[in-house]
């Protein structure tokens, strides 16, 4: 098991439990990561999928750190405190060590997480980027579904395991488990198999506040990740319908379905068939269940999302939604969950 101030010896500027926000790309930009920074969590930036030389990914990427770092007032040679999250399944990934790391080493960004691979695909190159990040401390994120992958993220060498239920909104595990015993069972493995090897483990996947911050811990993760409630605040870049929808939806459970059909309603269906994602029912997955082809469908988000309609659009979120009330700053959605873990510990450690 790590020991309790491993992530904070890592990550001096935050604050314990940690609480990060997800690598959401195209949501988790630079004025979202910085806002978490400075609120005494760790931000996340969403680095995207394309690391082939060229890649205009990695350009708007090396954009949005100089923004970071000038936000931060992070000098040149010092640790920038956030962490840049890939989607590595892509093919492009063979030139992961190519591309990334001169990027990883022009700010110091404090860690890189690694997520949705091809299986057995993040051996060599965790051991290579913790490697090539030895100098500034850089630490590997890794975030899994299964024990399986945890045990195999772990054997890799891995600093931070990211355990994912299915709860989550957005992309994860076809096949997996709620946080509420999937913590568990991962944490209990990490002790039985890899005890000394100073391996952090944080949870996401339905948490939305204090209170799933405390039970989180409770399970055995080190701190959180939150992905649907960073996207309703106000340094999210997402449109206003987009998070007046997430205010208005309630009962996560019924109002969200977990499936391949929303990336195929909207074009992106070239995920491999290991993962799916969680997103609001809507417009487009009624239609479809009514009878409407795919084809037409995808020419209809197509044309709306040209035209700039949102209506069609689809809107990935976790089982929480129901827990959104308002579109605070991401300063807020910190300290607020951060006092809620201290209230709602206080409470439990008084009860009789």
């Amino acid at each position: 098991m790590a020991p309790k101030s491993l992530l904070k010896s890592w990550f001096p500027t935050t604050a314990s439990p940690l609480i990060c926000n997800a690598p959401m790309f195209g949501t988790a930009t630079s004025d979202m990561a910085t806002a978490v920074t400075k609120a005494g969590g760790l931000g996340i930036i969403g680095g995207g999928f394309d690391l082939a030389p060229n890649s205009a990914q990695l350009t708007a990427l090396d954009a949005d750190l100089a923004k970071a770092a000038s936000a931060l007032s992070i000098e040149p040679g010092r640790t920038l405190p956030v962490v840049v999250g890939f989607i590595t399944f892509h093919s492009s990934f063979e030139h992961v060590l190519e591309t990334v790391p001169p990027l990883l080493e022009k700010y110091r960004v404090a860690g890189v997480w690694l997520a949705f691979p091809q299986p057995g695909a993040h051996a060599d190159v965790i051991k290579e980027l913790k490697r090539k990040g030895e100098a500034w401390g850089l630490k590997v994120f890794v975030q899994v579904g299964t024990v399986e992958a945890a045990e195999e993220a772990a054997t890799h060498g891995v600093d931070v395991i990211v355990v994912q239920g299915i709860d989550a909104g957005g992309h994860q595990w076809a096949q997996g488990a709620s946080i509420v015993s999937l913590v568990p069972e991962v944490r209990d493995m990490l002790e039985q198999n890899f005890n000394g090897h100073n391996i952090a483990l944080i949870a996401a996947g339905g948490i939305m506040d204090g209170r799933g911050l405390a039970a989180a811990t409770a399970l055995g993760a080190e701190g959180i990740v939150m992905g649907t409630k960073f996207i309703s605040t106000t340094e999210s870049p997402s449109p206003d319908v987009i998070k007046d929808r997430l205010i208005s939806t309630s009962d996560g459970g019924v109002a969200t379905i977990k499936s391949t059909i929303h990336d195929d309603l909207q074009g992106t269906g070239f995920w491999p068939p290991l993962y799916d994602g969680r997103a609001i029912i809507g417009e487009p997955y009624n239609e479809f269940k009514a009878g409407s082809s795919m084809d037409s469908l995808v020419e209809r988000h197509k044309t709306a999302h040209a035209s700039g309609n949102h209506s069609r659009r689809i809107i990935w979120c976790g089982t929480g939604v129901g827990l959104i009330k308002d579109v605070p700053s991401c300063q807020e959605v910190v300290r607020t969950t951060l006092r809620q873990y201290s209230e709602v510990i206080e409470r439990v450690s008084n009860v009789q």
